[in-house]
C-alpha cells in the first residue's frame, strides 16, 4: 500500500492543485493529511484526489467549516492524534510533533506529522518518524510531499 501524505496547505490552491495531480500520478492507496488544510475550501480543492482522504486538524484549522466539508466530501478528519492500522502496520498521525510521546513511539510503526514545515525522516525508538516539510511556500522547488510504502516504509519525495 502506498500513502500520500501531505501537511501544512495553508490555503494555497495553486500548490494543493498541482499535490492532487502528484498523487493521482503516483497511484497512492489513501493520502493522509497531518493538518493546517486551515480552510474548508482548500479541503474542496482535494477533491480530485482519486483516492481517500484522512487526516488531522492543525493549529491553524477553521475546525467547523473544516468538520462540515469533510462530511460533505466523505473524508475522514478528526482531531489528533489518530491511530490507524493499515497494510499490518500501526499509524499515527498528528500534528504537532511536540506532543509526541515515548508510548506512542512504542505503540507505533509509523508516526506522520506536520507543524514544523521542516522535513523529517528518521527513526526514533523504532517507530519511522515522517513530515514531509514545506508544500505551501511560493518557491518552486522547495515543496515537497511525500510517498511512503507501507510495505518496507521506503519514502519517495516528490518536490515540485
Amino acid at each position: 500500500m502506498r500513502i500520500g501524505v501531505v501537511s501544512d496547505t495553508h490555503n494555497q490552491f495553486r500548490n494543493v492543485r498541482r499535490i492532487v495531480e502528484l498523487f493521482n500520478t503516483a497511484r497512492v492507496d489513501r493520502v493522509i493529511h497531518t493538518g493546517d488544510i486551515t480552510q474548508a475550501r482548500t479541503l474542496e480543492a482535494f477533491g480530485g484526489l482519486e483516492a481517500p482522504l484522512v487526516g488531522v486538524f492543525g493549529n491553524n484549522d477553521e475546525r467547523e467549516p473544516l468538520r462540515a466539508a469533510a462530511r460533505r466530501a466523505g473524508v475522514r478528519l478528526e482531531e489528533p492524534p489518530l491511530s490507524l492500522a493499515w497494510a499490518e502496520r500501526r499509524l499515527l498521525v498528528l500534528h504537532d510533533p511536540h506532543l509526541l510521546s515515548a508510548d506512542d513511539l512504542a505503540a507505533h510503526d509509523v508516526v506522520l506529522h506536520g507543524h514544523t514545515h521542516r522535513a523529517v525522516h528518521e527513526r526514533r525508538g523504532g517507530a519511522l518518524v515522517f513530515n514531509p516539510g514545506e508544500c505551501a511556500g511560493q518557491l518552486a522547488g522547495h515543496n515537497a510531499v511525500g510517498v511512503l510504502a507501507l510495505g518496507t516504509l521506503e519514502v519517495e519525495w516528490l518536490r515540485f
